[in-house]
């Protein structure tokens, strides 16, 4: 972000294995970032909300979100994003395993920013989050934070 400040971004992500991986890829990154992680649908709701253990966290400039969660699902997830005044202008990257046509075509529905489907392979997993961080942290204009 401007004036050295940190991107923060949102993972919400239920498979620690995904989540090991994208930590790794952003840490390869040459932007300054902050990634937070919440490890499910119900989690990332609270945190973006600022619920309990999350009452002080940063607003995310970016969110990544997969689908397929336990209890609430991304798609959920996403819904409740778009329908608050104070998150919905928060891109949201879905970054999931799911290459189903209703998926995708529901995601897009409700506003999501972009839809990847997750690589199996290692190295190409961190080239998508290494061409998502240029993209989103060199490329694209985020709106100016609260």
């Amino acid at each position: 972000m401007s004036n050295g400040h940190p991107i923060e971004i949102l993972l919400i992500e239920d498979n620690e294995g995904d989540i090991i991986l994208t930590k790794k890829a952003f840490e390869r990154g040459k932007i300054m970032n902050n990634l937070s992680v919440a490890r499910d649908g119900k989690e990332g709701l609270d945190y973006l909300f600022k619920r309990g253990k999350f009452e002080n966290v940063s607003t995310p400039d970016l969110i990544l979100l997969d689908l397929n969660m336990p209890e609430v699902s991304g798609q959920e997830v996403l819904q409740q994003i778009k329908a608050t005044d104070e998150l919905k202008s928060i891109p949201v990257v879905v970054l999931t395993t799911s290459n189903s046509d209703e998926d995708i075509l529901r995601s897009y529905k409700l506003q999501a920013s972009c839809y990847i489907k997750k690589p199996v392979d290692f190295k190409q997993f961190g080239e998508v989050i290494q061409t998502l961080q240029n993209y989103w942290f060199t490329v694209v204009k985020f709106p100016p934070r609260n």
